[in-house]
């Protein structure tokens, strides 16, 4: 071999060697890495819990450990004299409005005055030096309770004592569609519970609070509405909004917990007091004292069908427990009354829903709120229709699904895409997973685990089905509005929305958004605080809807900006430019150039906002169009029950769900996946336990969230892309619908392996034991 010939040889396996450069995902559609992947693997993400400053101080609340008690008196002597605190805040240092709350209920004090509402209401706040300092002076606050009986039985609410001002009915929405007198050849009726899930965050609550020279206030929190938290705090502090600032801190995931002030609002007020930053990080019980929870429901069921298994008519009451305060409790009613006949054409429907206050904790907004209870008694009811008839219970559902162009029980039509039998037939023709051999060696797959207690022949196995809906953004009536800036200088862009990151992904979408429709590469989303125009809270998939579709606008705006010099030039219009990786070409090839080139040095910049358009609230007999779009999922779940013992393996939940576009295949399959999960949870191991109003074991040793090791094999098996118009980029939210349909496909899968009816949530030991054993 030449020596020519030999170099050529060598050049060629150093190239061949050279490991080429994966492109770097770009636009919509890309599964983009989320910018803040790389700090929260390291732990440089800034959580609140990390945040500090000079002089700081700590804080501590005193929560009652009653559930219902008059207050006599409040001493806190003895906590004021104790060295090194320097403050003591109760109901009467707050200055303005003493009530707070979302929605349009403020109904519930910063600290509790006059009566204790529930376990864990906070009473006092202290401010010291030192943390222990801080614990030891709250809990040398001396408070002189009249014990009262507590009502924790909703059912009892309604003859029950005023708990509050306001009384017990927070809403009742009462339902009329169709004819009453209709009637089915077949009735099937049911009683069905489901328990008070709690959001669990892995992160526990903190924030820091630090006085500015105006006489205001800047709080760090880990907030999900900034400016809704802003308006509260401003009128408890008897300050102008303009006067309070709320700088969000990185959010370690929100389902809800986030939203609660109870937390924030102390903070404010020992920092005014003190003049000194002050912080407060919650402990793990304090989080479960304080924030919100799933709302516990009982609900009570009457299907009609005639002899093909097509609903007639179906009759039900839903009773939320709403716990001391309304919260979100409004919203979640109208969801349940609104969905409660689920993605199925029903000619005639008469619900009765009502949401009452008891002494229990609170509960708010939750994923799927009002929706996934309703899911899980409804396709009970479904599973009850087939096995009266003797037909399989998804040809059952097939024969009944919802459609574009239906109506819904509240009067309004479905316009948005709707492939509920699409999804169905999906999950239904899915190969179902292998069955589990009956030998020692395979005893892992025993419902038990390793060492599960069950013998292989108690297993059964069964297959069930859950179909969810979710309604989008806001409801009845609610302005759903964002703004978003998008900058541009230097060949870096910028975006400015106060849509805060919770997990949910805007960051990685506003991105994707920029880089596909102006071909910048490097595409910055800005911390979010009040001083930027506000986007509203992060829940419901608004910030993929509302604040995405703001940010695209504004960029079309900044787009326009950069091709209109261009379309000038060349006698052409701007639409006849296109932009792709990152470079400017017309409809006929004559010009050519860069993004790079074309920009130049310019700073362009645009601002633009979107409003959906308006909904409004269910009247008098529950009719309305209240809702702005909605989005449906199918799963199919497979168990191994051991019907002897009552143990419970989920094998196999095989998921079909409608989300309009893909924007971002990794980061839906994500979510989609973490909504399983927590329906999961729901359905077999989560329930925060109140026994006459006192949360038992605060903690996460009590409280059984499912782990790795118990999380089935989720597949996705179908995602129907048909693209929803009248919404941004044609995209639907994905959380929330997974997590109210799981529950239910898992307790339909266990009434199908042991013959029991499984009317509560989470299920327990002896409603999975088989009749007979």
């Amino acid at each position: 071999m030449s020596n020519d010939a030999a170099t050529a040889e060598a050049e060629g396996t150093a190239e061949a060697a050279t490991p080429v450069p994966e492109p770097i995902p770009h636009g919509l559609g890309a599964s983009l890495p989320p910018a803040d992947a790389r700090a929260k693997t390291e732990g440089t993400f800034p959580y609140a819990a990390d945040l500090w400053a000079e002089g700081l101080l700590w804080a501590a609340v005193l929560r009652s450990p009653h559930p219902h008690a008059r207050i006599v008196s409040i001493d806190t002597t003895h906590a004021r004299e104790m060295p090194g605190v320097r403050a003591v805040v109760t109901h009467e240092d707050v200055p303005g409005t003493p009530l707070h709350g979302r929605g349009a209920h403020a109904d519930r004090p910063v600290f509790a005055s006059d009566v204790v509402r529930h376990h864990g209401e906070p009473l006092a706040a202290v401010a010291a030096d030192h943390p222990d300092t801080a614990r030891m002076a709250a809990a040398a606050v001396i408070v002189e309770y009249e014990v009262l009986d507590p009502v924790t039985d909703p059912e009892q609410a309604f003859e029950a004592e005023p708990l509050h001002p306001d009384g017990n009915l927070i809403r009742h929405i009462p339902l009329r569609h169709g004819d009453p007198e209709a009637a089915g050849e077949v009735v099937v009726e049911g009683l069905y519970r489901i328990g008070r899930q709690d959001p669990a965050p892995i992160g526990a609550e903190a924030g820091l609070a630090v006085p500015r020279p105006d006489g205001g206030v800047e709080l760090y929190l880990a907030s999900t509405d900034p400016h809704g938290d802003r308006d509260i705090a401003a009128a408890c502090y008897g300050l102008s909004p303009e006067q309070v600032k709320i700088v969000v801190t990185g959010v370690p995931g929100a389902t809800a917990d986030r939203e609660d002030q109870g937390f924030q609002l102390p903070l404010g007020l020992l920092a005014l007091k003190t003049g000194c930053p002050v912080k407060l990080t919650a402990t793990r019980e304090e989080s479960f004292l304080g924030h919100t929870h799933r709302h516990p429901t009982l609900l009570r069921y009457r299907h009609h069908a005639d002899a093909e298994g097509r609903i007639v008519k179906v009759e039900a009451q839903i009773l939320l427990d709403a716990g001391a305060y309304a919260d979100t409790s409004s919203d979640a009613l109208a969801a349940a009354v609104a969905f409660a006949c689920g993605p199925y054409v029903v000619p005639n429907a008469f619900i009765e829903g009502w949401a009452v206050r008891t002494n229990n904790p609170p509960s708010g907004h939750v994923r799927g709120e009002g929706a996934m209870q309703v899911c899980a008694a409804y396709e009970a009811q479904m599973d009850k229709v087939a096995k009266k008839l003797g037909l399989d219970p998804a040809e059952v559902r097939l024969r009944n699904v919802l459609a574009t162009g239906d109506v819904l029980p509240t009067g309004q039509t479905v316009t948005c895409p709707a492939p509920v039998a699409e999804l169905l037939q999906a999950v239904r023709d899915f190969p179902l997973p292998a069955l589990p051999k009956d030998t020692p060696e395979d005893e892992w797959l025993l419902p038990g685990g390793p060492e599960g207690a069950g013998e292989p022949g108690a297993v059964r196995r069964g297959v069930g089905y859950g179909i969810g809906m979710v309604h989008m953004l806001g409801a009845e009536g609610a302005d759903e509005v964002s703004t978003a800036t998008v900058k541009v200088q230097d060949g870096v862009a910028t975006v400015l929305c106060a849509a805060v990151e919770t997990g949910q992904g805007f960051t990685t979408l506003a991105r994707q958004i920029v880089q596909e429709t102006l071909g910048v590469d490097e595409v910055h989303v800005a911390p979010v605080d009040t001083d930027q125009p506000p986007a509203g809270a992060g829940c419901r998939g608004r910030h993929t809807w509302v604040s995405g579709g703001a940010v695209e606008r504004a960029a079309k705006m900044v787009r326009t900006q950069l091709l209109q010099p261009l379309a000038h030039q060349f006698g052409m219009s701007t639409e006849l430019l296109q932009i792709a990786d990152g470079k400017i070409t017309s409809y006929d090839g004559v010009l050519s150039t860069t993004v790079a080139e074309a920009l130049d040095g310019k700073e362009l910049w645009a601002t633009a906002q979107c409003r959906p358009h308006p909904t409004e609230p269910l009247d008098e007999a529950g009719q309305g169009d209240a809702f702005v779009g909605m989005a449906f999922c199918a799963i199919r779940a497979v168990v191994d029950v051991d019907i002897e013992i009552g143990s419970v393996r989920v094998v196999e939940l095989a998921v079909a769900q409608d989300v309009g576009r893909v924007l971002n295949p990794a980061q839906l399959t994500a979510r989609i996946e973490a909504g399983v999960t927590q329906g999961f949870g729901i359905a077999l191991t989560e329930n925060l336990r109140t026994p006459r109003g006192l949360i038992r074991h605060p903690d996460l040793t009590g409280y059984a969230l499912p782990t790795a090791l118990d999380t089935p094999d989720i597949r996705i098996v179908k995602l129907v892309e048909e693209r929803d118009v009248v919404a941004p980029f044609g995209a639907k939210a994905v959380s929330a619908v997974p997590v109210v349909a799981s529950p239910a496909a898992v307790a339909s899968a266990v009434r199908a392996a042991t013959g029991r009816p499984v009317n509560r949530l989470p299920i327990r030991p002896q409603a999975a034991v088989a009749t007979g054993t």
